[in-house]
């Protein structure tokens, strides 16, 4: 997950949304050490699990829509909220926090109620990571070089927080072991990418409400994703092989992993997705049909005004 992802530049995901410093100015890597442990002993136990706003990834709301039992829109009902993702015009959710104490529904006392499936954010806390790309170098042809990453870690140190002041020591590398984040990172990248090619856009571009509509099902439903693919033209429409199909027809995590792909053939344009011949050629003879239909009519309109002028002429 990158610093975008935690968005520190903007309100920060954990803590206060007036306290930035709480980022500690130092960069770490897999190896570097972190004294740092939360359990039910610690004084601020569940403190952090307040007044704060958890986008929820795909992958979080399926293993929290399987922990409940229930489908994906009366969870989205019921826990979530409506949000953009990342300042851009892409559709996502939140956690609803409670109204009676402003915290997370899924937190009692005794700690979190969910904590196995708890949401890819809550895993990171303290630890985050950046994840930049060096780019504008040229060779000494003038071509641009690919950029190269510049990947580090950094903790989020909030003043309420006791468990620094706890004795067990980790590296970095064996905290996002442990958190399962690693696993989340896998899951969740995919769909990252595609919220950061649309978040390099710009405000210059737009997505079309269909496209909205599409990305947040997607993102969000799969049964309902489910049913688009299997219910509708869309294998007439796309050349998918039957070791695919039957992935996603039997598999959340693999239908998930290919709306992924499908959102970004269809949203960007990335090539990963073959549309059938026959579709092409019907497409092109759509467009060729239209655009013979224009011509005739502006033959029609061409004709149509010089008989008046000519009706002009004679009068």
């Amino acid at each position: 997950m990158s610093q975008d992802d935690l968005n520190v530049k903007g309100k920060p995901l954990f803590g206060k949304d007036n306290n930035p410093s709480s980022i500690l100015p130092q960069k770490l890597t897999l190896k570097s050490r972190i004294k740092f442990r939360c359990h039910p002993g610690v004084r601020c136990f569940t403190a952090c699990c307040g007044g704060i706003k958890i986008i929820l990834t795909p992958y979080d709301i399926l293993q929290l829509t399987r922990r409940l039992n229930i489908p994906a829109h009366e969870f989205l009902q019921q826990y979530t909220l409506p949000t953009y993702l990342e300042k851009t015009d892409m559709p996502g959710v939140m956690i609803k926090l409670r109204e009676d104490d402003n915290k997370c529904p899924f937190v009692t006392p005794q700690g979190c109620t969910v904590y196995t499936d708890r949401p890819t954010a809550c895993r990171y806390y303290p630890v985050g990571m950046a994840d930049f790309h060096e780019g504008g170098s040229r060779d000494e042809k003038g071509q641009e070089l690919p950029s190269a990453e510049d990947k580090f870690f950094f903790i989020v140190k909030e003043d309420h927080c006791k468990g620094f002041e706890e004795d067990k020591e980790w590296t970095i590398e064996e905290w996002r072991k442990d958190q399962g984040v690693d696993v989340r990172d896998e899951m969740n990248k995919e769909w990252l990418r595609l919220v950061m090619r649309r978040k390099s856009f710009g405000l210059q571009a737009t997505l079309s409400e269909q496209a909205k509509r599409m990305f947040f099902m997607a993102s969000t439903d799969l049964s309902h994703f489910r049913r688009f693919i299997f219910e509708s033209s869309f294998l007439n429409t796309y050349e998918i092989d039957a070791e695919t199909i039957d992935r996603i027809r039997n598999d959340d995590v693999e239908l998930m992993l290919f709306s992924f792909k499908y959102l970004a053939s269809t949203l960007f344009g990335v090539q990963n997705m073959k549309i059938r011949e026959e579709k092409i050629r019907e497409k092109v003879k759509e467009i060729k049909k239209r655009q013979d239909e224009s011509v005739l009519q502006s033959i029609r309109e061409y004709e149509e005004m010089m008989a008046e002028r000519e009706k002009q002429k004679s009068a």
